[in-house]
């Protein structure tokens, strides 16, 4: 097919296509790309009539891309990628200044870890400060404006429509094999710390059922729940990714805890070029056809 001089393809409009591909749909791309529904159709259109073919499968039910979207897709992804990297690496005011980036324990030890260190290196002019706490304590030092950015876990239904979804996972109640639950008694709970946000939906909506809960233990570190758990010291709640064979899933007596995910969070008016460029390189990865992955 001869190229006429007027066909283009807008980079704005490739990134709303990466956003349907990795948000599963036109109306949750809108909400992460702050746009409204018809804006975010309107792009994708105009890709279509660039290319004259239809991107979108537009069935209910059915697969959200045609096999052109898909193949358009792995290009947006390198077109975007290389895009932002020209950007970065040849525009003339060089980011500068301070980020002061949240993180919990899980995230800290992800592949964020890895793209923090990439953007250190691309902007080696700005200034970043990481602390690592519990997910509610990083949640109160965002909305007090101590933070820039944060990233860390929360409900899946207390997702913002601009927070970035990282990836999602499942809570469990768990304990040993070998410990003898008995729900007639306060249950030993084991608990990351005050702020455990696991800990304060327990309490709350399982002692609302009739159980009764001991916290036992507290501590800030997910590989001493674990360990805790193995040792028969008491029932926790733990993410999916932290459940190991030897340690069993209590499925029929507490309430099914909610879906969990992992965000980055900028603060609402504190939105300055180095939380947007950061937060736009971890966009590009969740964007990217391998997931995102934590070390557990």
């Amino acid at each position: 097919m001869a190229l006429r001089m007027t066909d283009r393809l807008e980079i704005d409009a490739l990134r709303a296509l990466l956003a349907i591909a990795s948000h599963g749909g036109v109306t949750r791309a809108a909400e992460h790309l702050a746009l409204s529904q018809s804006a975010v159709s309107h792009k994708i259109r105009r890709l279509e009539q660039a290319l004259d073919c239809d991107l979108l499968a537009r069935r209910p039910g059915g697969p959200v891309f045609t096999d052109t979207g898909l193949r358009l897709c792995d290009y947006a992804r390198r077109i975007c990628a290389l895009h932002d990297e020209a950007i970065a690496s040849l525009g003339k005011k060089p980011l500068a200044g301070a980020l002061r980036l949240g993180m919990t324990e899980d995230t800290a030890t992800s592949d964020i870890a890895r793209i923090l260190g990439r953007f250190t290196r691309l902007c080696p002019d700005v200034q970043v400060r990481t602390r690592t706490s519990q997910s509610l304590n990083v949640q109160e030092w965002l909305n007090a404006g101590e933070l820039d950015v944060a990233v860390m876990q929360i409900f899946r239904h207390d997702a913002r429509p601009d927070d970035l979804i990282l990836f999602e996972d499942t809570l469990h109640w768990v304990k040993s094999p070998d410990f003898q639950l008995d729900t007639t008694a306060p249950v030993p709970f084991l608990s990351f710390d005050s702020q455990c946000f696991y800990r304060k939906w327990g309490f709350g909506d399982g002692q609302l059922q009739g159980h009764r809960f001991d916290n036992v233990l507290e501590c800030p570190s997910a590989t001493g729940i674990q360990s805790a758990v193995r040792s028969g010291l008491g029932v926790a709640l733990l993410n999916g990714m932290h459940v190991t064979p030897d340690i069993e899933v209590i499925k029929g007596v507490f309430p099914d805890p909610p879906a969990i995910v992992f965000v980055a969070r900028m603060h609402v008016k504190r939105r300055n070029p180095a939380a947007m460029a950061l937060v736009q390189e971890i966009s590009r990865e969740v964007e990217g056809p391998n997931p995102l992955k934590v070390v557990s």
